[in-house]
């Protein structure tokens, strides 16, 4: 970086800009565990005219930016390049307004995902998006990276809770939307660009969400199956029972408990070995006997062999218990060998082939990992954590390859839901065709020119 930029940017922006020895330490990685690579200056604004001037600057100088927001992603798209300047929205923090008429909430993009699910507790709704890393992840980077998480069932991916946007471009131009309209037909919907383009197109600096009326007699379950074509049975079943209840439908394979209940010691309740569990809520809906109607459906599961076995929780904090077993991945870098994590997308009708095939590939090349299968799959979505002990850069590249070639021969995506970045993008071609990846890089050129924002994510 010349000292003309770094000079503009102290003069514009005074001490929400550091340098040199004053980058923080945070500011040199995300959640994806490549090596740390310090920016050369962190850029912190309070305001989006801030970041205007900061992009305007940059862009004049053609300094290449890389955007940050919680550090919690997973594919390296906020990991810094050498030479980057680093935006982060650290200080753009707070939930501005709750509508309680239209049901939308209005956000600085820096505001952590777990302080906008409590306003719209506070106000009597509910947050459509929830992701274990609520406690940190940013929603505007969640946003940005168009998460899915926990409740995709019931509200769909983070693109269908956006309502509204204000984005700044690669040269500081500001554009809004923050209407807040579900119904606004008048002409492109730009906004829906910068939802998962992972900071490469602009950045995303206030959203506006659509909230929900709060799930009634909600039900949490933890249930064994025999098989997936079961598991599948049991979904099918409960959204026909109770249409619209189904919360969350997460599957854990018996090399996920084993983990789950031996080295990170969360207790599973269910007795025996389990070679499928499900971890399912159920909103019964309103009304005294919502649960009920919940609590009946296991109980005909049980009866006709559907479910093997069953614990349902009689309190919040036996729902958090068995919630503690979907999470325990979040633990495995203090109990495991070092990791290589998988986000992938296989269709419903080909999921437990493809479990059955990537396990034998990863028995068969790294006999001495663990492999542990889990995930949404209800939504397609499984994750895969392979854990090799001394595991080096060229063992990761060839599980990389290993795992990503087999997901593309069933038809699948090489990400389901943490986006392309740094990490998945020479795997962008297994799942997106030429003209797809050409249409990609006609709209990256039109709103970066400069190529200043994000380069080397995605494409």
């Amino acid at each position: 970086m010349s000292s003309a930029v770094l000079d503009a940017l102290r003069a514009a922006l005074g001490p929400a800009v550091l340098a040199g020895a004053d980058v923080p330490e945070r500011n040199a990685s995300d959640a994806t565990l490549l090596p740390p690579t310090r920016p050369i200056a962190v850029v912190r604004p309070a305001t989006t005219e801030e970041v205007s001037a900061t992009l305007r600057l940059c862009h004049a100088h053609g300094q290449a930016v890389v955007l940050q927001g919680g550090l919690t992603g997973l594919a390296g798209a906020a990991h810094p390049h050498a030479g980057e300047v680093a935006l982060s929205l650290e200080r753009m923090v707070g939930v501005e307004a709750v509508d309680g008429l239209a049901g939308t909430l209005t956000a600085l993009a820096g505001t952590p995902l777990q302080v906008v699910q409590q306003a719209a507790d506070d106000a009597g709704f509910q947050c459509g998006i929830d992701l274990p890393s609520r406690g940190s992840a940013a929603i505007g980077g969640t946003i940005a990276t168009n998460a899915g998480g926990l409740n995709v069932l019931r509200y769909g991916m983070a693109r269908r809770q956006v309502l509204g946007l204000e984005v700044v471009l690669a040269d500081g131009t500001i554009v809004r939307s923050l209407q807040g309209m579900v119904k606004n037909n008048a002409g492109y919907d730009w906004t829906q660009l910068f939802i998962g383009s992972e900071g490469t197109l602009g950045v995303i600096t206030r959203v506006v969400l659509a909230l929900h009326p709060k799930p009634a007699n909600l039900v949490t379950a933890l249930c064994a199956v025999g098989t997936f074509e079961d598991a599948i049975a049991v979904l099918r079943r409960t959204e026909a029972a109770l249409p619209g209840g189904l919360m969350a439908f997460e599957a854990m394979w018996a090399d996920f408990l084993a983990v789950a209940s031996g080295p990170c010691g969360v207790a599973n309740p269910l007795a025996g070995d389990q070679a499928l569990s499900l971890l399912v809520e159920v909103a019964g809906g309103p009304g005294a006997d919502g649960s009920a109607r919940v609590e009946a459906l296991l109980e005909g599961l049980l009866e006709d062999g559907s479910i093997r076995d069953a614990v349902v929780a009689k309190s919040q904090d036996e729902r958090r218990r068995l919630w503690a077993l979907r999470e325990t991945p979040a633990e495995y870098r203090r109990h495991m060998p070092p990791s290589v994590g998988f986000d992938v997308s296989i269709p419903l009708g080909r999921m437990s082939t493809a479990v059955d095939d990537l396990r034998a590939r990863m028995a068969a090349g790294w006999p001495a990992a663990t492999s542990v299968f889990f995930g949404h799959v209800a939504d397609s979505n499984l994750h895969l954590i392979t854990m090799v002990p001394g595991l080096d850069g060229a063992t990761k590249t060839a599980i990389e390859d290993t795992v990503y070639r087999a997901v593309a021969s069933f038809g699948g995506s090489v990400s389901a839901e943490h986006g392309i970045g740094r990490t998945k993008r020479p795997y962008l071609a297994l799942t997106r065709t030429e003209p797809e990846r050409m249409l990609m890089g006609l709209i990256k050129r039109a709103l970066d020119p400069a190529g200043i924002l994000g380069p080397g994510r995605v494409l």
